[in-house]
C-alpha cells in the first residue's frame, strides 16, 4: 500500500482538504482520502510525506502523438498543408524503434510533468507499446488513412490487423482505439466502415476535426489546397454542402465514446451536433494558436456540456508539452485549471469512473507538486496506480 500526505490535498470532486493525506491500497485503488489524522498507515504500507506540497490527480492529456516526440524542432513549415506533408515525409524517415524510443520518452516526459493518462494517436503502435512496457495509463488510438474510396478494402484490412496485432498490448490500463484520421485523409466510405467496425469491436474513436479553414473549405466547398491534392492524386472530390461536424455526424462516426480533435471551425449547430452526439472534446489551444486556425468556442462547448479535456498535441506543434501552458492559453486558472486538466479530461475520454479526482475506489493515479497553481510547474512525484513512477526528489 501507499499512503502519502501532503500540506494540502485536491481531491477535485470535494473541497481541498488541509494537512491530508490519500492511501493507495494494494490493488492501485484509493482506499482512503481525507485529513491525516483520520487516513490509518496499515502495516508494511509505504508512506511518503509533502508536508509543503499539494497532492492532486494526476493530469489527463486528452490530445498527443507519443511517436512523434523526436521530431521537436524539426518542422518550419508554416502553411498547415504542407506541414502536415512534412510531418509525413519525417515518419517515412523513422525506424520502429525509433519511434519507440520517441514514446517511451514521450510518456517519461509526461510523467515528470505529473501525467498519468494520455490520449494518443498514431499509427506505428509505438504508443500503446510503450504504455504497456511502461505500466502507463492511457488510449491509444490507432490511425488510418485512405482517402480514395477505391483504398477502402485495403486501408480496412490493414487497420483490423494492426489492432488485431495490438490487442496483446492492450489492458486495463492501456487501451486501444482508432482514430480514422481527418475529412482530408478518409473517405465517407472508409469513415463508414470504420464506424461500424468500432462499434461492432468495441473500440473508442478519435477524429481530427474542424481544425483549419481549409479543412472547412475543403468539406463544405470542395476547394482550397486539400481539394487540389486529391485532384492532383485523381480522387473525385464531392462539396458536401455542409460543415465538417454535419458530415462526421451524416457518417455516423459522432457517438458517446467518439473523442473529437481541436474542433476550432464551429458554430452554433455544430456546438449542438456534439452535445446530442455525446462526444468529448480534446481542447488544444497552443497547437491551434501555432498553426494560426483560431480559438476553439470554449465557453460554448462546456455551456452545452460536452465534455472537454485538454491536450498539447505534438512536440512538432507546440515543442514542449506543458497542460499549464495549455489552461493559461485557454483561459483557465486554479482550480478550475485543475478541474479541466483532471475530472473533465478522464469525461472526454470516457474514464471518469476510473480516474480524474480522488474518490474512493477510483485508481490512485497521483501527482505531488511542489506549487499551486503553479506559474512554473515542478513535479516531485508521480504515481500511477499506486505505484511510483517518476520522483524529483526525495520526500521532506
Amino acid at each position: 500500500m501507499l499512503r502519502i500526505r501532503a500540506g494540502r490535498v485536491y481531491p477535485v470532486t470535494a473541497p481541498p482538504i488541509e494537512d491530508g493525506a490519500v492511501l493507495v491500497g494494494d490493488d492501485g485503488k484509493i482506499a482512503g482520502v481525507g485529513p491525516q489524522s483520520v487516513i490509518p498507515t496499515p502495516p508494511g504500507t509505504q508512506s511518503l510525506e509533502y508536508r509543503d506540497s499539494v497532492l492532486v490527480p494526476g493530469f489527463i492529456n486528452t490530445h498527443t502523438h507519443l511517436e512523434l516526440t523526436h521530431l521537436a524542432g524539426r518542422n518550419d513549415e508554416r502553411e498547415f498543408p504542407q506541414w502536415i506533408r512534412q510531418v509525413r515525409t519525417l515518419k517515412e524517415g523513422t525506424s520502429a524503434a525509433e519511434f519507440d524510443a520517441a514514446a517511451e520518452r514521450g510518456v517519461r516526459d509526461g510523467w515528470a510533468q505529473g501525467v498519468t493518462c494520455v490520449a494518443d494517436t498514431g499509427d506505428s503502435g509505438a504508443a500503446l507499446r510503450a504504455l504497456s512496457r511502461l505500466g502507463g495509463r492511457g488510449i491509444a488510438y490507432h490511425e488510418v488513412f485512405g482517402p480514395d474510396p477505391a483504398q477502402l478494402e485495403a486501408s480496412l484490412e490493414g487497420l483490423q490487423a494492426r489492432v488485431h496485432e495490438l490487442r496483446r498490448f492492450s489492458s486495463f490500463r492501456a487501451g486501444l482505439g482508432v482514430s480514422p484520421h481527418a475529412p482530408y485523409t478518409v473517405s465517407a466510405p472508409l469513415y463508414r466502415a470504420v464506424a461500424e467496425y468500432a462499434a461492432r469491436d468495441g473500440l473508442p474513436i478519435a477524429v481530427h476535426l474542424a481544425e483549419s479553414r481549409e479543412e472547412s473549405a475543403f468539406v463544405r466547398d470542395g476547394a482550397g489546397p486539400f481539394a487540389a491534392a486529391w485532384k492532383a492524386r485523381g480522387i473525385a472530390v464531392e462539396p458536401r454542402g455542409v460543415s465538417p461536424v454535419r458530415y462526421l455526424e451524416s457518417l455516423g462516426v459522432l457517438r458517446r465514446g467518439t473523442l473529437c480533435i481541436h474542433t476550432v471551425q464551429l458554430d452554433g449547430d455544430d456546438v449542438a451536433v456534439l452535445a446530442r452526439a455525446g462526444v468529448g472534446v480534446a481542447h488544444c489551444p497552443l497547437s491551434n494558436r501555432a498553426h494560426g486556425h483560431g480559438a476553439a468556442p470554449l465557453a460554448a462547448l462546456r455551456n452545452a456540456r460536452v465534455p472537454v479535456g485538454l491536450g498539447t498535441d505534438s512536440v512538432v506543434s507546440v515543442g514542449a508539452l506543458d497542460l499549464w501552458a495549455e489552461a493559461r492559453a485557454a483561459g483557465l486558472e486554479g482550480e478550475e485549471a485543475l478541474r479541466m486538466l483532471t475530472l473533465e479530461g478522464a469525461r472526454a475520454i470516457c474514464l471518469d469512473r476510473v480516474v480524474g479526482s480522488l474518490d474512493l475506489g477510483k485508481q490512485g493515479d497521483l501527482a505531488v507538486l511542489t506549487d499551486y497553481p503553479p506559474n512554473r510547474l515542478t513535479t516531485l512525484l508521480t504515481a500511477v496506480a499506486g505505484h511510483v513512477v517518476h520522483r524529483l526528489d526525495s520526500p521532506a
